[in-house]
Formats: C-alpha cells, structure tokens, sequence
C-alpha cells in the first residue's frame, strides 16, 4: 500500500510538472506573438539602418600650388578655420596690376575731361566767329546794289562764314568723341567701372586663395601634401558636415502604411549599445532602382521569379538624430537599430 501511495504521489507530481511546463511555453508564446505583433504592427523596427551625414569637396576657385595645409586627416574643423592655401603670389601681381590700372583709368578719364573742355571751349570760340561772319555778310549784301562793296566782297564773306560754320561743325564733332571717349553714360564711368571691376576680381582671386572651413565638420581621407597642385573646381579636401546628423533605415514596403513623416524614432547604435538617442521621421523613399525591368539595348529585361516566393521591398527611411551629445560623436557608416514610436 505504501508503494502504490508513493507511485501515485509521483505520478501527481509529473502531472503537475507538464502542467507547469505547458503553462510557460503557453506564456512565452503569448509574449512572442505580443512581441511580434507589437513590432510588425504598433511599432516598427528595422536594423537594416546607418548613420548618415552630408559631405563636402571643397575645391578652389583659382588654380596653383599649395604652399600651406595646417590640417590633418581626421581632424575636427570648426567654420572659418583655414584648411589650405594656394600660392598667392601671382594673384598679388594681377591685383597690383588691376589697381594701377584703376588709377591709370583715373588719369585717362581727368585728361579725358580736360580734352572736353578744350574742345567745348574751342567750339565756343568758333561759334563765335560765324555769328561775326554771318552779321559781317548781313552788312555787306544791303550794300551792293549801291555799289559800295563788290560782288566779290560779297562772295568771300559768304565763303568766310560757310567755312566758319564748317569749323563749329567739326568742333562739335570733336567734343561728341571726347565725351564717348570718356565712356560716361548717366552717372557711371564705363571705363571706371570696368577697371574697378577688374581690380575687384583680381581682389577675389587673392581671397580665393586662402580656402576657410564653411561649417564645423571632420576632415576625411585627407591624402595630399604641400606642394601637389590645386586645379580650379577640382576637389582637394573632403568635410564631413558636423552640423546634421541622420539614419538611412530600410524598412519593409509592408511597414510603410504606419510610418509618415514628423513620427518620432528609437534609435541605438552598435558602438554605443546602451545609449539610446532620438530621432524624427523626416520622410520616407518613393523610389528604388530594380535592375528587373530596366531596358537593355532598348529592350526591357524581366528576370525569371518564383511565383510563391515573394520577398518585401525595402524602402529608405530618413531620420533625423536629435542627439548630439560630444561624449557619443556620430560616425557616418555606423549600425543602427531604429523602432518608429509613432507620435509628431
């Protein structure tokens, strides 16, 4: 009797065992299906996610050697910091050469002036003659029929007064080319205005040689030295800017329905696991690039599929990081987890 008790009471004691084993698979299968619901449906995640920032290649604008180059790879640049100067020697000589000129420009424009006014005054003068050739040839027509001057009076009076009248006509065309000599129009000098403007991009030419940080950022892949030669718009330094940080994560198409712009993200980085940062939805990707599809040789190329395989597309989703703590700097390439919270 007490060998069938004890039996029985083990027998209990296994029951009650599957029992409890049942329960808990049945409860972790609840949080899993909670868990999976809760991540496909309430709030979606992806870890198919990097940081991201926008990069510069700064280039000059005038070409020469390098004669100066104070930063290093890797370096971090604050706006206005200098990153490289091209040799500013040749661009002095075109500045000094454009401000000579300008006062060159300045004598020309005053000899200009004083031409004018020799040639108004000499107008003037003439002028003044014809008006006393034309009254003399007045006087002198009533008097012949009297007989007191001759037809021949008469006729070198006229010539005198038609070559006077030639002689202001040529005056005034003299004073006319001075003035378009001059190259005033209005209140502007053209021939002033165009050497200043010389001189102004000779000026330019010599800032451009010294080349500023234009926003805080880090110095990247930084390979050249004193010396190499800068060529106009060629990229000598990259930045990357300091200024804005944000994760690309690719969600699945079927994820996109409960994502819009303004939502607010989770976002953890594998080299800071336990620092968790914020982020904001700033949109989501409307297109992708799919080689099925696209024309080849003016034919379009449609690769076999397997009709009951069907893999969901991943679309970009760009977030911005409201984090910017020193202590966790971002770096451009990192791993990223994001879950979208939901919520502007």
């Amino acid at each position: 009797m007490a060998a069938e008790r004890i039996q029985a009471r083990a027998n209990a004691g296994v029951r009650i065992a599957g029992m409890a084993l049942a329960a808990a698979v049945y409860a972790v299968t609840i949080v899993l299906a909670f868990y999976v619901s809760r991540i496909y449906f309430l709030f979606p995640q992806t870890d198919d996610a990097y940081v991201r920032a926008n990069t510069v290649g700064i280039a000059p604008h005038i070409s020469g050697p390098l004669v100066e180059l104070p930063i290093r790879d890797n370096q971090q640049v604050k706006k206005g910091d200098l990153l490289f100067v091209v040799d500013p020697r040749p661009y002095q000589a075109d500045l000094a050469a454009a401000a000579a000129n300008v006062d060159l420009t300045n004598l020309q424009i005053s000899a200009f002036d004083n031409t004018i006014a020799a040639a108004k005054a000499r107008m003037v003068q003439l002028e003044a003659d014809r008006e006393y050739d034309q009254q003399y040839l007045g006087r002198l027509i009533p008097l012949l029929p009297e007989n007191f001057v001759t037809a021949n009076d008469v006729s070198s009076a006229r010539s005198k007064l038609a070559a006077a009248t030639a002689a202001v006509e040529n005056a005034r065309s003299e004073v006319a080319r001075a003035s378009n000599e001059l190259g005033t129009h209005g209140d502007i000098n053209a021939r002033r205005k165009a050497a200043e403007a010389a001189a102004y991009r000779a000026k330019l030419n010599v800032e451009y040689c010294y080349i500023h940080a234009p926003f805080d950022g880090y110095v990247t892949n930084l390979n050249i030295a004193v010396g190499q030669y800068a060529n106009e718009g060629k990229q000598v330094v990259s930045l990357v800017d300091d200024r804005d940080w944000y994760v690309m994560a690719n969600f699945r198409e079927t994820f996109l329905a409960r994502i819009q712009p303004g939502m607010s993200a989770e976002v953890f980085l594998l080299g800071y696991p336990n620092v968790r940062f914020r982020g904001r939805v700033e949109g989501v990707g409307w297109a992708l690039f799919q080689d099925n599809g696209a024309s080849v040789e003016g034919l379009p190329r449609v690769d076999p599929t397997l009709n009951w395989v069907r893999l969901a597309q991943r679309f970009p989703v760009r977030i911005t990081l409201e984090d910017h703590d020193p202590r966790y700097p971002f770096r451009m390439g990192e791993t990223a987890v994001v879950t979208i919270r939901g919520g502007r």
